[in-house]
C-alpha cells in the first residue's frame, strides 16, 4: 500500500491523505462471499444504544469473511486482494483445491498465487493457521481465537499482530497489540504473519463528511463529560480477569495530545 497525498484544492483535500489500493487486484467481490446485512446502527434488538456513534454511512455488502480456517489439510491459492468496506485491512480470495473459495483477512507480505493452509501440521508460513501449541515462540499471530473453534476474534485490524510468548501447560501467553499479555487455551487457532496494509494509521479523512460516509457519527470528548456519564475503567471482578497476566500501558494525555475520548 502506497499513501496518496492530495493538492490543498478544497478544504476537505488540503489535509487528506488516502490509500492508492494499489495492493487492491481484484475488482468488485467474489459473488457467492457477499449478502445483504441490516445495519444495527449501535442498538440492541430493543432499540437501545450499546454501542455510541454509529449510524448512516454508504450502503454495504458484507463479505463473509473466514475467520475459523477450518479446512484442514487442504491447500488454497491466493487467487485475489480485495477491498472490504467494512474493515481497514484487506481481504484475501482464497481457492481450494476441492473449488471453494472463501475470504480471509490477508496477512502482510502475501502474494497471489501463493499456497496457504490450515492445520496442526502445516508449515510455518505466513498466512498459514496452526494451533498456538504448534507455533514457535517469538512468532508474529493475528486473528487469534479465544475459544476453540469459534473463529478468530481478536488481532484483526490493519498492521495488527500479536506475539507468542510463552507455553505453560494448556494455555498460551500472548502479547496484545495492547501491550497486555493474556493467557489462551493452547487448542486455539492462530494465523502467522501480522495483518496487511498496516499503513493506513498514516491516512487522514479531511474532512467530517468523509467520516459520516464510513457510519461513524460525530463524538463527545469523556473530559468534557460528568464522571458517571464516562466510565473509563474495566470491572474487578470480571470473570475473565485471570487470564490478564499484564495490563495494558496506561496512555497519558500528553501523548494523545490532550484528548481524552
Amino acid at each position: 500500500m502506497a499513501i496518496r497525498n492530495y493538492r490543498p484544492i478544497t478544504p476537505g483535500t488540503r489535509t487528506r491523505v488516502a490509500s492508492d489500493f494499489a495492493e487492491v487486484t481484484g475488482r468488485g467481490r467474489e459473488r457467492g462471499l457477499v449478502v445483504a446485512k441490516h445495519r444495527r446502527k449501535g442498538r440492541n434488538n430493543r432499540g437501545v444504544i450499546t454501542c455510541r456513534h454509529r449510524g448512516g454511512g454508504h450502503k454495504r455488502l458484507y463479505r463473509i469473511v473466514d475467520f475459523r480456517r477450518d479446512k484442514h489439510g487442504v491447500v488454497a491459492k491466493v487467487a485475489a486482494i480485495h477491498y472490504d468496506p467494512h474493515r481497514n485491512a484487506r481481504l484475501a480470495l482464497l481457492f481450494y483445491t476441492d473449488g471453494e473459495k472463501r475470504y480471509i483477512l490477508a496477512p502482510a507480505g502475501i502474494e497471489i498465487g501463493q499456497q496457504v493452509v490450515s492445520g496442526p501440521d502445516a508449515p510455518i508460513e505466513n498466512g498459514n493457521a496452526l494451533p498456538l501449541s504448534a507455533i514457535p515462540l517469538g512468532s508474529s499471530v493475528h486473528n487469534v481465537e479465544l475459544y476453540a473453534g469459534r473463529g478468530g476474534q481478536m488481532v484483526r485490524t490493519a498492521g495488527a499482530s500479536a506475539q507468542v510468548m510463552a507455553k505453560e501447560g494448556d494455555y498460551v501467553a500472548l502479547k496484545l497489540p495492547s501491550t497486555e499479555v493474556r493467557l489462551v487455551r493452547r487448542e486455539c487457532y492462530a494465523t502467522l504473519g501480522e495483518v496487511g496494509n498496516s499503513e493506513v494509521r498514516n491516512t487522514s479523512l479531511g474532512k467530517a463528511g468523509r467520516k459520516r460516509w464510513l457510519g461513524r457519527r460525530p463524538e463527545v470528548r469523556g473530559s468534557v463529560m460528568n464522571p458517571c456519564d464516562h466510565l473509563k475503567t474495566r470491572k474487578r471482578n470480571k470473570p475473565s480477569n485471570r487470564f490478564v497476566l499484564r495490563k495494558r500501558r496506561r496512555t497519558s494525555k500528553r501523548s494523545r495530545g490532550g484528548r481524552d475520548s
